[in-house]
């Protein structure tokens, strides 16, 4: 007697983003053959809707796009963001809260399962000519997939005007900020945001020249952290009010052997998080080619990273993340796991 076989059993809401991009690749090239790029081709949905497609670059939602990843200024007026590629943007909308605007998908792939719903049927099918141009990249090998998102409401760019008003809406009695003192590498600004999110601070504040949070590679190295954590953009006299209004300590990491003030640079250790545990305080980091700003080291107590050997500093995310990890907020409960 031949046995029925038991059906598999139904996957997870979210499976790796790994495999889950290996899995939409198959199902893309499967379908590739079959796919139609024009337009006026499209074929009809169940439904009687028809297949929203692209094939061309002058097409008004290809130049809409483009511009968002090209310009800081229209994605804050817009108040969305451009995110290229299907890992990312797996791994974004695992964190929940996260609106679709649309999702570009080349032509021939179907809409993966675990974006079906977030998508809420905007999707559009475009040919690898328009792939190439929203993206910027020379092959769509890794770029199956483009959305159109919101940027998150906890974003505050208190040169709009909003004064205080921006401020307590972003930072609610913060115990940590993390402030970025002309950080334009996007990679770098992307990872301390990361790591500002993994150590548990309250936000980040950005202050003039920083590079925008929500360009397409500074999204990328924050791996979602920049749409969970609140970020503030503003200038020096923002923070200073910031900083009255909450009675937060000011501290700048500083290279032990620069000139500009190491006479009075703290060294990174224990014993210092250990006594700013019950404090509030801001955290200032400069970028590797211009260092601190002349205000900071003025206004900041300057604090090092103990290093062996000939190297002067670190790079910039590296050191950050120490000194991140170090002073983060309730520093006795790790202190026990340091210690054997």
């Amino acid at each position: 007697m031949l046995l029925a076989r038991a059906p598999p059993p139904s996957p997870p809401a979210f499976t790796s983003p790994a495999l889950s991009v290996r899995a939409f690749r198959r199902r893309r090239l499967a379908a590739a053959g079959a796919a139609v790029t024009a337009a006026s081709k499209s074929p009809s949905l169940p439904g009687g809707q028809r297949r929203k497609q692209v094939a061309s670059v002058a097409n008004p939602l290809v130049k809409r796009c483009v511009r968002l990843r090209d310009s800081a200024a229209y994605r804050r007026s817009c108040r969305r963001l451009v995110l290229v590629g299907l890992a990312p943007i797996l791994e974004i909308c695992r964190l929940g809260s996260v609106a679709i605007d649309c999702l570009l998908l080349l032509d021939g792939a179907e809409v993966p399962d675990e974006l079906r719903e977030l998508s809420g049927g905007s999707v559009v099918h475009v040919s690898a000519t328009v792939m190439k141009k929203i993206s910027g990249m020379q092959s769509v090998d890794s770029t199956e997939a483009i959305a159109v998102m919101h940027m998150p409401r906890h974003f505050c760019d208190l040169g709009d005007d909003e004064g205080g008003a921006g401020l307590d809406a972003s930072f609610q009695s913060p115990k940590r900020i993390l402030v970025l003192d002309g950080i334009q590498d996007p990679g770098n600004l992307g990872t301390l945001i990361r790591s500002a999110c993994a150590f548990k601070w309250d936000g980040v504040f950005l202050l003039p020249a920083c590079c925008d949070p929500f360009n397409e590679k500074a999204l990328r190295a924050a791996r979602g952290a920049s749409l969970q954590l609140p970020i503030v953009s503003g200038n020096w006299c923002d923070l200073h009010a910031l900083v009255t209004r909450y009675g937060m300590k000011m501290f700048a990491g500083h290279p032990e052997s620069s000139s500009d003030g190491s006479a009075r640079t703290h060294a990174l250790s224990k014993e210092l998080a250990d006594s700013l545990v019950s404090e509030s305080l801001c955290l200032v980091l400069g970028s590797e080619g211009n260092g601190l700003s002349e205000e900071t080291v003025q206004a900041c107590d300057l604090v090092s990273i103990p290093m062996e050997g000939i190297f002067e500093s670190l790079n910039v995310s590296v050191a950050g993340g120490i000194f991140l990890f170090m002073l983060q907020p309730k520093q006795q409960t790790y202190s026990r796991i340091l210690t054997p």
